[in-house]
């Protein structure tokens, strides 16, 4: 399947829970490698991207168990027809925090994360590794405060990108470092660095980046210090092994609450979601544009809060979505701008470097749902429809999830049929987007329907060996 083909829904009136958070997921799977012990992490998310970590801390050494949802002395992994492609539930084996040298360049394949994470793990160690993978992502912004650190990271990618070399040390000293370029797995590949270094090292973000990394570390018992816009963390730590939780992504859940949300009638619930408050920005401008939203706090024991989301459909309006929020809501910002194409009114969109190719992205695929878009060079202005159906098209997502998945949300309020075509960047996030997305558009999830439960990540009944490699001797 190479397209996803949409039509209007009837009132949506559902439950549903959705996969794990990929940036939790990943940094999860990181500290976790570098406890003292044994950690079973529950909810991961099973992408490539996230299999392509795994891989790689495999290659350093770190050994993992994928085990069943019921039983955690057995493997599962889903046959792909009934369940996930990959293991939600993992048993990772911490090397506290002694990585092996590896034989050969280490693959951080089409992940960012496990390249720029990883890279801060191997500044702490006493040797020379290469990684190579994930074109495009550059981390030479890294050099100089690794530099300062006492380790060196080069550069012999096109445009400073991988692959690269990373020369750790035994003996990092701690830093006080504002990035230039605002990227929160940057300051995030300095913390872990961090830890291995003599002293304390303090990082200041632009703006209120999402911690999940902090969290994760004080569940893991590392002490952490936030002071405004300032983390800090000390050196000589290892983390103690503990089992996580990892919650639903709240940005998978963005198209889907915008339908909901935009549809009079329509009652969306989901459990077991991430609500940390920096990643629910996306929800408060929901809010301030008249649609029905409850959030509940359920569990806060991993460090990660984590709830249920309720969405009723109301009518929305316009609002204007300020320059602090933009950064916030990168993620979000394509179903966001389906919301406001819904909506009375004119909102504007701000524009920042990380959110512009997305934006001139969905105002292109706006217009071509006879939307009105006014392009400026400081962002985005949208004229609603006020509730009216949007024509259907044919809509191009480039690959990337987000942009598919709100494409989507707004063919489910178009009339006739919209296809969204290069969706295998949803289905690798999302295993089954594609099929819950023919359920929104059936009986079984309408109004006047028994409200049935849909599970991103069902339970396989048919266990079978995992599909990685096995361990390199």
């Amino acid at each position: 399947m190479n397209e996803y083909r949409v039509r209007k829904a009837r009132p949506i009136a559902a439950e549903m829970r959705v996969p794990g958070d990929y940036a939790i997921s990943q940094r999860a799977l990181v500290i976790a490698a570098l406890a003292n012990g044994p950690s079973i992490l529950t909810g991961f998310l099973p992408a490539d991207e996230c299999l392509d970590t795994l891989q790689a801390l495999r290659s350093l050494g770190v050994k993992f168990d994928y085990l069943s949802d019921h039983d955690s002395d057995l493997p599962w992994m889903s046959d792909g027809r009934t369940g996930p492609a990959g293991p939600t539930r993992l048993r990772v084996l911490g090397t506290g925090g002694q990585l092996r040298a590896p034989a050969a360049a280490v693959n951080c394949a089409r992940s960012a994360p496990a390249l720029l994470l990883l890279s801060g793990l191997l500044a702490g160690q006493p040797c020379v590794t290469r990684l190579t993978g994930s074109a495009g992502i550059s981390a030479a912004h890294l050099a100089a405060p690794f530099q300062e650190m006492g380790a060196l990271l080069k550069t012999t990618g096109q445009e400073k990108t991988a692959p690269l070399s990373v020369e750790g040390s035994a003996s990092l000293r701690g830093i006080v470092y504002k990035p230039a370029i605002p990227c929160p797995l940057s300051r995030d590949a300095l913390l872990l660095a961090g830890l291995f270094a003599q002293g304390k090292t303090s990082i200041t973000d632009a703006f209120a980046a999402p911690d999940h990394l902090e969290r994760i570390l004080r569940h893991y018992q590392i002490k952490t210090l936030r002071a405004g816009l300032t983390v800090s963390t000390w050196g000589g730590q290892t983390p103690e092994s503990r089992d996580f939780h990892i919650p639903g992504d709240i940005s998978y859940a963005a198209a889907f609450i915008t339908a909901a949300a935009a549809q009079p009638g329509s009652t969306l619930t989901i459990r077991d979601v991430g609500l940390n408050a920096a990643r629910t920005a996306f929800l408060r401008v929901l809010v301030r544009m008249g649609a029905q939203v409850m959030e509940e706090i359920n569990d806060t024991r991993d460090g990660e809060p984590r709830g249920t989301v309720i969405v009723r459909g109301a009518p929305l309006h316009s609002t204007i979505i300020h320059e602090t929020e933009t950064d916030t809501l990168t993620d979000e910002l394509p179903a966001l701008t389906v919301a406001a194409a819904l909506a009375k009114g004119g909102t504007f969109i701000p524009q920042t470097p990380a959110t512009a190719e997305r934006l001139h992205r969905m105002a292109h695929h706006l217009q071509l749902m006879g939307v009105e878009v006014v392009r400026r060079n400081e962002g985005l202005e949208i004229k609603g429809t006020g509730g009216a159906l949007l024509q259907p098209g044919r809509l191009p997502s480039s690959g990337d999830p987000h942009i598919a998945m709100a494409c989507a949300a707004a063919g489910l309020l178009a009339e006739g049929e919209t296809i969204i075509e290069d969706i295998a960047g949803v289905e690798s996030r999302w295993f089954g987007f594609g099929a819950d997305l023919q359920r929104f558009q059936s009986r079984e999830i309408s109004e006047g329907i028994f409200t049935p439960m849909i599970h991103a990540v069902p339970q396989s009944k048919n266990p079978k060996p995992p599909r990685p490699a096995k361990e390199t001797p």
